[in-house]
Order: C-alpha cells, then sequence, then structure tokens
C-alpha cells in the first residue's frame, strides 16, 4: 500500500472516536457499579444500580458523542445528568468522570465557558462528594485539584491548537509570497526578454527598411509594379518597426533607475562576447575553463541571445554561492540542428541550491522555452551545481 493509503487509514473521523469513547466509557463505568454494588454499598444506604441507574449513567456519557460539535450543550447534560444520579441516592462515586470530560472541551473549544465550565464543574463535584460522606473542605479540596489539573491539560491543548493554527496560516502565507515571488521572476523574464527580442527584431527590421529603400532607389530598370511592391516593403516594414517599438516602449526600464546589469542587457549579446564574460568572472575570483566541440558559427540571433543568457546566469550563480576558492567550466557543442551546453562548478554549496527553487533557474527555463529547448540544473553527486541546457536551431542557420 502507498504512503497515501496509511495517511488515510490513520485519518479517523472524531466523530467516531467521540463514539467508541462514550460507548466505553458507559459500558465500563456500569460494569463496575454492577461489581461493586454489594454488602458495602448496601450497608451505606444506598440504592440499587437499578435500570434507572443505568439510564442515567447514560445520560452522563453518551453525549460525549456530539462534544467537539456542541460542547457547552453536552457539558451541560453530562452535568445535569449526574446531579440527578446523585440526587437519586445511587453511589455518587460511580459517575463523576465523564462531567471532568466535557469540562476539558468546553476550555478546549470554547475558552469563552471556560470559567463557567470550572465553576459548574467544581459545583457537582462538590455535590458528589458531600453526598458520599465528605467533609464539605475535603469535598472542596478533591474537586479543586481535579477541576485544576483538566484546566491545566485543557489550557495548554488549546494554546498548543492556537499556536499550530498560526504556524499554518504562517506558512500559507509564506507559500503564497514564494508563489507570487516566482510569477514575479517569470514576469520579470519575459519582460527582459521582449526587451531584448525588440532590439533584434528591430536589427533586422531596420535593414529591411534600409534594403527595400535602396532597391525602391536604385532598381529602375525594373517594372512599376515591382517598385510599388519594394516600396511598399519599405513602407510596411518601417511601420512595423515604429509600432513595435511603441508597444514594447512601456516595457524599458528608465536609464535613471537601470542597473549596470540591466544596461548590459540592452546591447543583445551572444556567446561572442562569451570570452568577455569569461574574464569578468574569472576578475571575481573564479577559475573559469572553457571547451568549445563541434563547429563554431553564428546562430540565429534570439538562440544567440539565448545561450549567451544562460551561460550568464549559471556563472553568475557560480560566484553568489559556489564559495572560493571555486573553479567552473563551460563545455558547448554545436550539433547539426542544435546547441548543448553544460556550466559546472566545484562549489561548496551547490549554486542556487536546490534545483528549480533559484528565481534565476525559473527565469532560464522561461528563456529557454522561449526557443523551444530545454535546461536542467541542479547539484553535481561530487559536489558542486550544473547547469545543462539545449537550444534548436534551424540547419539552415548552419
Amino acid at each position: 500500500m502507498r504512503e497515501g493509503g496509511y495517511g488515510r487509514l490513520l485519518r479517523v473521523d472524531p466523530v467516531v472516536v467521540d463514539a467508541v469513547l462514550a460507548a466505553t466509557l458507559a459500558g465500563v463505568t456500569v460494569v463496575y457499579a454492577f461489581q461493586a454494588y454489594g454488602a458495602q454499598y448496601r450497608a451505606q444506604g444506598w440504592r440499587p444500580f437499578d435500570a434507572w441507574a443505568i439510564g442515567l449513567t447514560l445520560l452522563v456519557h453518551l453525549p460525549l458523542v456530539a462534544r467537539r460539535r456542541a460542547p457547552w450543550a453536552v457539558f451541560l447534560l453530562s452535568c445535569g445528568g449526574l446531579l440527578v444520579y446523585t440526587a437519586a441516592r445511587y453511589q455518587p462515586s460511580v459517575n463523576p468522570w465523564a462531567p471532568l470530560l466535557a469540562c476539558y472541551t468546553v476550555i478546549v473549544h470554547r475558552p469563552a465557558r471556560a470559567n463557567a465550565a470550572a465553576a459548574v464543574t467544581t459545583g457537582v463535584w462538590m455535590v458528589s462528594g458531600v453526598a458520599a460522606d465528605m467533609s464539605p473542605a475535603l469535598a472542596l479540596t478533591q474537586s479543586a485539584i481535579c477541576v485544576g489539573t483538566v484546566w491545566y491539560f485543557a489550557t495548554g491543548m488549546r494554546n498548543l491548537s492556537e499556536r499550530n493554527a498560526q504556524l499554518a496560516e504562517l506558512t500559507e502565507r509564506l507559500r503564497q509570497e514564494q508563489a507570487l515571488r516566482a510569477r514575479h521572476a517569470v514576469v520579470e523574464e519575459r519582460v527582459r526578454i521582449a526587451r531584448e527580442l525588440h532590439d533584434v527584431v528591430a536589427h533586422h527590421l531596420s535593414a529591411l527598411a534600409v534594403q527595400a529603400g535602396l532597391a525602391d532607389y536604385v532598381f529602375a530598370s525594373d517594372p512599376a509594379a515591382a517598385r510599388a511592391a519594394l516600396t511598399s516593403i519599405g513602407a510596411t516594414s518601417r511601420v512595423a518597426l515604429e509600432e513595435m517599438r511603441g508597444l514594447l516602449q512601456v516595457l524599458r526600464l528608465a536609464p535613471e533607475t537601470s542597473s549596470e546589469e540591466d544596461r548590459l542587457y540592452h546591447s543583445a549579446p551572444g556567446l561572442d562576447r562569451l570570452e568577455e564574460l569569461v574574464e569578468r568572472t574569472r576578475a571575481a575570483g573564479v577559475a573559469v575553463e572553457v571547451t568549445v566541440r563541434g563547429r563554431a558559427r553564428p546562430l540565429p540571433a534570439g538562440a544567440d541571445l539565448c545561450a549567451f543568457r544562460l551561460v550568464q546566469e549559471a556563472l553568475t550563480n557560480v560566484i553568489k554561492h559556489g564559495g572560493r576558492p571555486v573553479t567552473a567550466s563551460v563545455d558547448l557543442e554545436y550539433g547539426a540542428d542544435r546547441l548543448t551546453g553544460l556550466v559546472a562548478d566545484d562549489g561548496r554549496d551547490g549554486g542556487s541550491g536546490v534545483p528549480g527553487s533559484g528565481l534565476g533557474l525559473i527565469g532560464m527555463r522561461e528563456r529557454v522555452k522561449l526557443y523551444g529547448g530545454s535546461v536542467e540544473a541542479g547539484p553535481r553527486p561530487g559536489g558542486g551545481f550544473e547547469v545543462a541546457f539545449s537550444i534548436p536551431f534551424p540547419v539552415s542557420g548552419a
């Protein structure tokens, strides 16, 4: 059986537990009363434990089935049954425990009525004690000790329940905050990607507009229809460029609020700047080795930018979390239709920690998903951390 199956078996309905408890207490009390009733009780003048006594005993105990759903009503029924039982001159030491349990339940679940429940229970116990030929002082002492013990454990349980409820609420708030931070990281990364894609696509559209305008200017020997088509291409590309700039302008950070890292993102770098990135990482105290396999060649602008950002994020994590001293390696392999990479380190802290938990890793996955690739990150078996990615690109881009 799976672990969840055991968990379901252990989660018993509290009503079932209370029903078993009430039935057990009632049964044990009745059996005890029949066995204990003998010459000693008859000599003391108690009434025989007859059918009425059994009925009153059940009245004292069986309401405990509903003690969690209606604590105050159950408490009053149990105490009332004990008072009637005692007033009828049945042996009073038989039924005093159920009202204590009912009082415990009221203190735990109805704190506003805790004082009243304690006072009523003390009075009922005193009546039973005096009926059993105790002195009032001894009956009061016994009642105070028993009710005080119940009060101590009940308030402790209530405080524990309240702390557990507060802890559950704080845990839920933390979960919601973490989910909000994760969503914020996704949105932030998508904004950054959109900004970079704007730079990439704008470059190509600008080139298209220039070429179309030049063709329109020099291609005088072509038919008028071709010239009109070229003119339309130039005009349409320029309009598209302006519309894209206007649409995505709101995604850019203001220059005065942009950090140095944000300004670096504006330049839309690629793997041609990998050596520069590696040198900066080495200057930060991380020894980096770069290995390139396959025939290195220019990639499509988007895939090139994506690969650079993945390596940059991985090396940034090494600097932040790897400890000192630490070494890292960057392995790139150019395949026929995809670029695969592995950035690994031997740092003490395992890079970003638990796989998938860092906001940087969320950004990596959002970025590579845009290009149909994949990325995996996690601790290395021998220590350290690694990030492996794969980015497909068209064969024509080779």
